[in-house]
């Protein structure tokens, strides 16, 4: 059994890696390259080397109560979609609740990690790091990898003719920080992710003229909803989740095509998709219909060529003047400081027992917690992903053989659509509720529904037809959070708290008085009648 653990890296999976090793007796020991914790939330007017960067205006495209731990809701004040600032602050306030900086060696670089030469019998691993130009070498029982996937800027200049003929200015999305720099100039935005759409966005407020360039399209969604509600809390219930992986995978493009079509035609803004049957993260932007709207954000398809002060695009005849060209092209992942014997990355994705462990290892003894897309917060698949590494590292959860688990991942890989429910075809994407129930299964922690319904009905009701928030996850089994059940019954208060800032006093429905009148006309028949 493993009992000394090294953790790589202190941002929120990090963390959370810590925390559940304490919870289950294990030594954990992290190592953190940079001076605090936080990783892509901590922003610095600067890029850091092997660390995700974040823009100043970033906010979570998960609203708290979705994207907190499972024992730790965000504070009742913050707001349902978190600045980088507040949600920083959360994950330090996470960190001295449960004494989580006392485990945390801050700038020190993991270099290497190797087996050791008994690793067939004892599992364990050399972990070599740098602190302040002196290297130690420390031996560990096992090994967790929490170091996301969005440090390596994925940069495809070769996929854009010209463009060492450009005179102006080019870069990756991850050195954006501030939009000063746009001021009066033509800004053309390559990719139309998240941060693409982002900074299009903020460009649009300060540039002369900004150009957002897609290939494929997007789904474009507010954070506002139904009814004002947050969008993760309207969308991912276990009931809905259910109903859309019963229904035929055509069916399901349809209605969500529909759903997003219902706040603005995605066709007569020159974004809807080119496929639809394949699940793509929608865009979530609040603004950029607006922007279109009014002339500040121009729609462009891929580039065609590059020259030295314009851009021409596909099925366009005239070029246009631009002074800075933004990547938003993406990222790649790597372990340099893993050989590639123990994780090897292959077209975008590892090959991960489920998502965590690398299925041909004699001793599963190294984990990749965070190394996912699912369609969900990633702080809570982060969590059970760790809870669940954790009982393997301590012999509780005893995995099959390599190669069932070479199979398994094989097949994953394949991404095969089933058919039904959402086409989770791109690497590393899954379906996030039904991923973690799966995790949870095996260390006996997921809500038993039918069980529940007997002896808490309330709850049980919603469990399955409320948003499926992470208090969820600790209601039983190991890690169970006594305060669960209340944080489930009581996380529309803590939505509304930070909204309803002023009391209104609601008219009553027209018919309500209506319906008064009814009711008391029919007592006195049912009166008249008795005493008749």
């Amino acid at each position: 059994m493993a009992r000394r653990v090294a953790v790589v890296g202190a941002g929120v999976s990090g963390l959370a890696a810590v925390k559940c090793c304490l919870e289950e007796g294990l030594e954990p020991t992290c190592f953190e390259r940079s001076d605090d914790l936080g990783g892509l939330w901590r922003f610095t007017e600067y890029v850091e080397e092997g660390r995700a960067s974040l823009y100043k205006s970033v906010v979570s495209n998960s609203c708290k109560e979705m994207s907190c731990y499972a024992d730790f809701p965000f504070p009742e004040d913050y707001p349902n979609y978190v600045p980088n600032s507040q949600f920083l602050e959360y994950l330090q306030m996470y960190a001295n609740r449960f004494n989580l900086l006392k485990y945390i060696q801050f700038k020190t670089k993991v270099c290497r990690v190797a087996k050791c030469p008994d690793f067939a019998v004892s599992g364990q691993w050399e972990v070599v790091t740098l602190h302040e130009g002196k290297q130690e070498s420390a031996i560990f029982d096992a090994v967790m990898v929490c170091t996301g996937f969005l440090t390596n800027p994925h940069l495809p200049l070769d996929s854009f003719p010209g463009i060492n003929s450009f005179k102006g200015q080019y870069f990756h999305s991850r050195q954006y920080k501030h939009p000063d720099i746009f001021k009066d100039k033509r800004v053309l935005v390559v990719g139309m992710g998240n941060s693409g759409t982002d900074i299009a966005v903020e460009a649009s407020h300060v540039a002369k003229k900004v150009f957002l360039s897609t290939t494929g399209g997007a789904w474009v969604i507010s954070r506002v909803f139904d009814s004002g509600y947050p969008w993760d809390m309207v969308f991912m219930t276990r009931f809905q989740n259910m109903f859309r992986n019963s229904l035929p995978t055509p069916l399901v493009s349809w209605l969500i095509a529909r759903k997003m079509n219902s706040w603005f035609n995605h066709a007569n803004y020159g974004l809807v998709p080119e496929d639809r049957i394949q699940l793509r993260e929608p865009v979530l932007n609040d603004e950029l219909p607006g922007r279109i709207i009014t002339g500040k954000v121009l729609i462009r398809p891929s580039i065609k060529e590059v020259r030295e002060n314009s851009v021409l695009f596909i099925n366009t005849l005239e070029e246009e003047p631009i002074d800075i060209i933004v990547f938003a092209t993406g990222y790649t992942f790597a372990f340099p400081f893993l050989d590639e014997s123990v994780v090897k990355v292959e077209d975008g994705q590892a090959s991960l027992y489920k998502y965590i462990f690398p299925a041909h290892l004699q001793k599963p003894t190294l984990a990749v917690i965070g190394l996912i897309k699912p369609l969900g917060s990633m702080i809570p698949t982060g969590e059970t992903q760790s809870r669940w590494a954790v009982r393997v590292l301590k012999g509780m959860i005893k995995l099959p053989p390599p190669s069932v688990m070479i199979e398994e991942v094989n097949v994953r890989k394949k991404n095969k659509p089933s058919g039904f429910g959402l086409c989770y075809c791109k690497a590393l994407q899954s379906d996030y509720i039904t991923y973690i129930d799966e995790l949870l299964t095996d260390i006996n922690a997921k809500p038993n529904l039918l069980s529940m319904l007997l002896t808490d009905p309330r709850l049980a009701l919603t469990v399955f037809f409320g948003l499926c928030t992470p208090y969820q996850f600790r209601l039983t089994g190991p890690g169970r959070w006594e305060g669960a059940r209340n944080a489930i019954l009581t996380q529309w208060d803590r939505t509304f708290k930070v909204t309803k800032t002023r009391i209104v006093q609601e008219p009553p429905p027209p018919f309500e008085s209506l319906l008064k009148l009814f009711s008391f006309l029919a007592l006195l028949v049912a009166i008249f009648l008795v005493f008749l």
